[in-house]
């Protein structure tokens, strides 16, 4: 199996790349190797290296500053996906790509399906949901999946904030009015080898969009006690500040973040056997998020 993997370097990307080591011979670049918005280049790279399956998890995930990078964003959000999907579809390739929980308002009660309504509150939101568009209509053979909080060893996320925070500080402010289902970028990684291994594999693929993230739900605050009280256990953190629940209008953004980003498994389950991600079990060893 030849793999093409963007955004290397990235969560979900670092991930891939050595979860694949063995697996695949593997072509990993970040935009130093390829910019994914430079539809030649993007031409040149997957002509030259003839992927079976091109996995995109570059992206622009910055959602306040998308409010002023209006056009950054759509070139990675969406023209990027537009070209390495083409390409793909060029090679025969399978175009597996990254898409958010943005696409929807948040204003919804449950969890969401993958049939439901989108309606993006701001430009990050819009943009992926223009890059999964672009995706489904450049190549037939393609996966889109939704994830939501995103944390893993490297980048920037959720956990190493609070651990960061909980260092420095004994008082935090954590909001607790919006849910969701922290999501392990390894384990993100995981679901989307096991797709790309059943096209290789020859057997049937059900291709579309798929939800994946983790269970049990939370809010950010339950999400940080969680953290802090395995950081406190395992010596990562020498005390836990002092907690408290605030509003989402007590902690005002740029970008309006959606109260409810629960995302439904069941489809994910039932055509490829992939169970929710148990956050829980990726915090069992908090030390390398510290």
């Amino acid at each position: 199996m030849k793999v093409l993997v963007t955004g290397c370097n990235g969560q979900v990307g670092s991930s891939l790349v050595a979860q694949l080591e063995g697996k695949a011979e593997v072509l990993a670049v970040d935009r130093d190797q390829l910019d994914i918005t430079d539809e030649a280049a993007v031409n040149e790279a997957v002509a030259a290296f003839n992927p079976d399956v091109v996995i995109n998890a570059a992206a622009h995930t910055a959602v306040d500053r998308a409010e002023e990078e209006v056009e950054l964003s759509y070139q990675i959000n969406r023209d990027g996906p537009r070209f390495l999907a083409r390409a793909a579809e060029k090679a025969g390739a399978a175009m597996l790509h990254i898409s958010t929980d943005y696409v929807f308002s948040g204003d919804e009660e449950g969890a969401y399906s993958e049939g439901d309504q989108t309606n993006p509150q701001g430009v990050y939101g819009e943009s992926k949901l223009a890059g999964e568009l672009a995706v489904s209509e450049a190549c037939p053979q393609h996966i889109i999946l939704r994830t939501a909080w995103v944390f893993g060893e490297t980048g920037n996320n959720f956990v190493k904030t609070m651990i960061r925070l909980g260092r420095d500080r004994d008082q935090l402010g954590i909001v607790g009015d919006q849910f969701g289902g922290p999501t392990y970028a390894g384990d993100i990684a995981a679901a989307l080898i096991v797709i790309a291994e059943r096209f290789m594999r020859g057997e049937s693929v059900a291709w579309g969009v798929y939800h994946y993230s983790g269970l049990p739900s939370v809010s950010w605050f339950e999400f940080a006690s969680h953290i802090f009280e395995q950081a406190k256990a395992q010596g990562v953190i020498d005390s836990v500040p002092a907690l408290s629940s605030i509003t989402t209008a007590d902690y005002p953004t740029p970008a309006k973040r959606p109260a409810n980003s629960r995302l439904s498994m069941d489809k994910i389950e039932t055509n490829f056997g992939i169970a929710a991600c148990d956050w829980q079990a990726a915090l069992a060893d908090i030390r390398p998020y510290g």
